[in-house]
């Protein structure tokens, strides 16, 4: 039995977004009835690999969940309408997927890959800081734009589904689900309304996580920490300038970082990519060569985890991706009527999720959890906490959780963990391979105190295989996985680029345990373990087929990107049509354009998208404090739960009070022997 056999989903029609929606469900054993897809290309080919039927008011009348993609207009004229399908199955979540949503002024706005990267400001941030202003912005290989908007329908659709018959109806935005990835800057710009700059300041993020030039290409490092650059200098043998004081602290790494990246790159330059990562990570410093996508399908360790798959694409047999979830199911648990529907208003109501994720890509997956309505318990180390406490961070992403400290060296502490874990119905974590094992909180063990527990796990490069062991971060293997390679102008050196990884992954994840909560209502027990090189690949289809395929050079590009009257303006256009470099502002232009029909987009700020009467209009600020905070990718007919993050431990007494039914006198005394830190 496979996590979604028996749901049943209805894609309608030839949209991109909705293909990788219908493949992300697929892969994960749903029953996906295509009407009317594209495979005109192997792309399309692969995403809509599977059935098509020709009875297609039979499918849809019997579909758990339908999909379809376009404007309101473009739906109501090829009658997938909201009022039209719901006279044919008045029961099945409903998932609507346009470029800028089914409301709003922009609604019916012309749009593409291009255009949409640029009108969200990912296309600013994507391959981060740089030196020269000239350089224009870009937007990714390989349909990203549809693969973001994909995920998010994957996503709330599932949730939708959570419903029961309720007949929910979900509107995702390609648009906000693109801007969401950058959730940092939206948070900071909504509470001061400062952007995020292009032009790069002092190190740019070097000294966080950068790339070295190799002898035979490049590697990407990360020693970011004290202990992680102490390694680092011995691992490149304590060369006399480590001790120099410029770079004594990582405030002064960032303020002297132009001369340290010389010093470094004079030394990388005499190794290969691959020495240079395994010597860094032999001394647990985070590292990854630069690889070219086709690269990993020679991978040892995607091999022993079986993730590539073969499929006929153009007449040819090629290897694909296949889920990035590492899925086990346990059967026999007895199913809880009580969870077959949800206990309120919102598709988790009544679901207890025990959060032990930490920086991006797990707590955005929990935010999501917790905006669909889950109780989300955030347990955090006693001191600073989550890292992303340092910043807007967890301002956004801790969003209606509820916080408590425990220190995960003391027993009780850990005997605490066990306990909530008895009442949970979800775990996400993300530490390293080995750590919740090593403290008894494993899988396996938590299975004996809770058998209907869902154990979600997410790392690198997964729990099993040859380098499961690998200690990384999500820009690392962006780098890894050919991302950052692929995106970036001809002869200029790859750059890190924003933590795109992260946050597309907690759309994944979030999925993931819905997904699961759906088969639990039959008695199956998910266990998964989520590797995030995985999920980087599963985007990247189109590179990767390209490779095997060796395809022939596509036709002249119809993008065209122009600098306008701002020191960083910067107008994308997408038509076939002859269009003049414009003489004013780029959101001039954009405006004139798109009244006539031709796709164009202005290059926005993190400010702009505050000040957008759009995203106004269709709900997607909350008001905290005295600015706001960005939504979903989505609006649903059930709406969000929101709410303000919690301080570090805030809830620890009323949690240990009210979920476990602890008394004062006994929460003080683990408080006196430190099992809150």
């Amino acid at each position: 039995m496979s996590l979604l056999d028996g749901f049943r989903a209805v894609q309608v029609g030839p949209g991109l977004a909705a293909a990788v929606c219908g493949r992300m469900l697929a892969d994960v054993g749903a029953e996906v009835v295509r009407i009317d897809p594209d495979r005109s290309t192997p792309l399309t080919e692969h995403l809509n690999h599977g059935p098509t039927i020709s009875d297609a008011t039979q499918a849809l009348a019997t579909a758990d969940l339908i999909i379809c993609e376009g404007s309101p207009r473009t739906l109501l004229q090829a009658g997938r309408d909201v009022e039209t399908l719901r006279r044919i199955n008045a029961r099945a979540a409903l998932v609507l997927i346009s470029p800028f949503g089914q409301t709003g002024p922009r609604a019916e706005e012309p749009a593409t890959d291009l255009t949409l990267f640029f009108a969200s400001g990912i296309a600013r941030m994507l391959t981060g800081q740089v030196d020269d202003l000239d350089e224009p912005p870009m937007a990714p290989v390989g349909e990203q734009s549809a693969f973001l908007g994909g995920l998010a329908a994957a996503c709330a659709g599932m949730h939708a589904a959570l419903m029961g018959d309720g007949g929910a109806v979900v509107d995702v935005s390609i648009h906000e689900a693109l801007a969401t990835l950058a959730m940092t800057e939206l948070a900071r710009a909504g509470q001061t309304g400062a952007s995020w700059s292009r032009e790069r300041l002092a190190d740019g993020n070097g000294a966080t996580v950068c790339i070295l030039p190799a002898s035979d290409g490049y590697a990407a490092i990360s020693p970011r920490e004290d202990r992680q650059w102490a390694s680092w200098l011995e691992a490149m043998g304590a060369p006399t300038w480590g001790n120099d004081a410029r770079f004594a602290s990582k405030k002064d790494r960032v303020a002297n970082w132009d001369a340290l990246h010389a010093l470094m790159s004079d030394w990388s330059r005499g190794h290969d990519k691959q020495w240079i990562a395994e010597t860094a990570q032999a001394a647990h410093v985070p590292s990854f060569p630069l690889r070219e996508p086709a690269e990993h399908l020679e991978s040892a360790q995607l091999r022993h985890r079986d993730f590539f798959r073969p499929v006929a694409v153009s007449g040819q047999t090629v290897r694909v991706p296949g889920s990035p979830f590492g899925l086990r199911l346990t059967h026999g648990s007895r199913p809880n009527p009580a969870t077959t529907e949800p206990a309120g208003p919102l598709p988790l109501s009544g679901v207890r999720v025990l959060d032990f994720s930490w920086v991006i890509a797990g707590p955005t997956a929990t935010r999501y959890l917790a905006a669909m309505g889950a109780e989300v318990i955030k347990i955090e180390a006693p001191g600073r906490g989550d890292p992303g406490r340092g910043s807007e961070l967890h301002t956004v992403l801790g969003q209606a959780k509820k916080g408590i400290v425990l220190d995960l060296k003391k027993p009780e502490a850990i005997e605490i963990a066990k306990a909530l874990a008895a009442k949970a119905d979800v775990l996400v974590e993300n530490f390293a391979t080995g750590v919740m094992d090593r403290l008894g909180l494993g899988a396996d063990a938590l299975r004996a105190v809770n058998p209907r527990l869902i154990y979600v796990s997410a790392s690198g490069l997964g729990r099993t295989g040859p380098e499961s062991h690998a200690v990384a971060y999500g820009t690392l293997l962006q780098c890894y996985a050919g991302f950052a390679g692929l995106n970036r102008h001809p002869g200029v050196p790859p750059r890190v680029g924003m933590a795109w990884l992260d946050p597309m992954c907690g759309l994944m994840l979030a999925f993931i345990v819905a997904a699961s909560l759906w088969r639990r209502q039959s008695g199956a027990v998910a266990r998964v373990d989520f590797s995030m090189i995985e999920a980087m690949l599963w985007t990247m289809a189109e590179p990767l087929l390209a490779e095997q395929l060796a395809e022939q050079p596509r036709a002249p590009d119809r993008r065209a990107v122009y600098r306008c009257a701002g020191p960083d303006d910067w107008l994308g256009v997408e038509t076939d049509r002859p269009v003049s470099p414009p003489d004013g502002s780029a959101a001039e232009a954009a405006s004139v354009l798109t009244r006539a029909g031709i796709p164009a987009a202005a290059l926005a700020r993190s400010a702009d998208l505050v000040e957008s009467g759009h995203l106004r209009a269709r709900g997607f600020w909350d008001r905290y404090g005295s600015g706001v905070l960005p939504g979903l990718p989505w609006q649903a007919s059930f709406g969000r739960a929101t709410g303000a993050a919690p301080g570090l431990g805030a809830d620890t007494n009323s949690v240990l009070r009210e979920v476990l039914g602890m008394e004062a006198d006994e929460i003080a005394g683990l408080r006196e022997i430190g099992a809150f830190g």
